[in-house]
C-alpha cells in the first residue's frame, strides 16, 4: 500500500482575522503552531513515516511542515518547495475581511469567490504592490505564469502539472509522501483524485491542520481516503470554515 497525506497549514494570523489571504505571506498563530504539532503527533501515533515532503513557497505552509516533521522526528527527510502549491490567488480581495465583504456584496457572491469552480475575484492592477512579479521568491517564474487573480479552475491548472509530473510519480519509488499546502490548492488536488464534479466542489471545506489520507494500491489506483481524527470534531471544523464567508 502507498499513501499520500494532504495537510492544510495551521491557523494563520489572517485565518484568525477572517481575511482573504491568497498569496499574501502571513505567519502562523500560536494556535496554528500548536495544531501543527498536534497533527505531527497524531500521524506519528498512527504509524506514518514519510519518505519525502512537499510544500508551497508560503511561510504558513512551510512552518506547518517544519512543526510536523519535528514532532515526527523526520526533520531529515527531503523537502521540495514549489510555487505551484501556493494558495489560490484572491486578487483584489486579498486582505479583506470575509464577513465584512459578505455584508457588502452578499453571502452568495462571497461563496462564489471562495468556493466556485470557474469564477475569479477581480484581478490586481499591474501597479499593485501585491503583484507577485515584485517578489524575489518568484523571480524564476515567467511573468505569464504568475497570477493576478485565480478561480479554482485556474488553481488546478497551475497545480496539476506539478502533481502529475513530480509528486505522484514519486510513489513508484517511495511509500509515503506528505504534502502541506493550502485550502484551495489542496481542494484542487482532491477534486482531481476523487473526480468531484465542478458543481459539487463548492461544498468541500478543508479545516486547518487535519491530515487527509489517500491510500493507493501498488498500481497507484486510489483505494481509500479518510481524515485522521475524531469525525465529530472534524465535522465542526469544516462547518466553521464554511461559515467564514457569512455575515456577522
Amino acid at each position: 500500500m502507498k499513501r499520500i497525506v494532504l495537510l492544510r497549514h495551521g491557523e494563520s494570523t489572517w485565518n484568525k482575522e477572517n481575511r482573504f489571504t491568497g498569496w499574501t505571506d502571513v505567519d502562523l498563530t500560536e494556535k496554528g503552531i500548536a495544531d501543527a504539532h498536534k497533527a505531527g503527533e497524531l500521524m506519528k501515533e498512527e504509524g506514518f513515516h514519510f519518505d519525502k515532503a512537499y510544500t508551497s513557497f508560503l511561510k504558513r505552509a512551510v512552518k506547518t511542515l517544519n512543526c510536523v516533521l519535528d514532532k515526527m522526528d523526520l526533520d531529515w527527510i527531503p523537502i521540495e518547495k514549489s510555487w505551484r502549491l501556493n494558495e489560490k490567488h484572491y486578487g483584489s480581495l486579498q486582505g479583506l475581511n470575509k464577513s465584512e465583504t459578505a455584508s457588502k456584496y452578499g453571502e452568495e457572491q462571497v461563496l462564489i469567490w471562495r468556493r466556485s469552480f470557474d469564477v475569479a475575484p477581480h484581478a490586481l492592477e499591474e501597479s499593485d504592490s501585491r503583484n507577485p512579479i515584485r517578489e524575489p521568491r518568484y523571480k524564476k517564474v515567467p511573468d505569464c505564469d504568475l497570477p493576478r487573480t485565480e478561480s479554482l479552475k485556474d488553481t488546478i491548472e497551475r497545480i496539476l502539472p506539478y502533481w502529475k509530473c513530480i509528486i505522484f510519480p514519486t510513489l513508484t519509488t517511495e511509500d509515503e509522501l506528505l504534502v502541506v499546502a493550502h485550502g484551495n490548492s489542496l481542494r484542487g488536488i482532491i477534486k482531481y483524485l476523487k473526480n468531484i464534479p465542478d458543481e459539487e466542489i463548492v461544498h468541500l471545506n478543508l479545516p486547518t491542520a487535519v491530515p487527509y489520507v489517500f491510500e493507493f494500491d501498488d498500481k497507484l489506483n486510489l483505494k481509500n481516503d479518510y481524515f485522521l481524527g475524531d469525525p465529530e470534531e472534524i465535522k465542526k471544523l469544516m462547518e466553521a470554515v464554511a461559515n467564514q464567508g457569512k455575515k456577522k
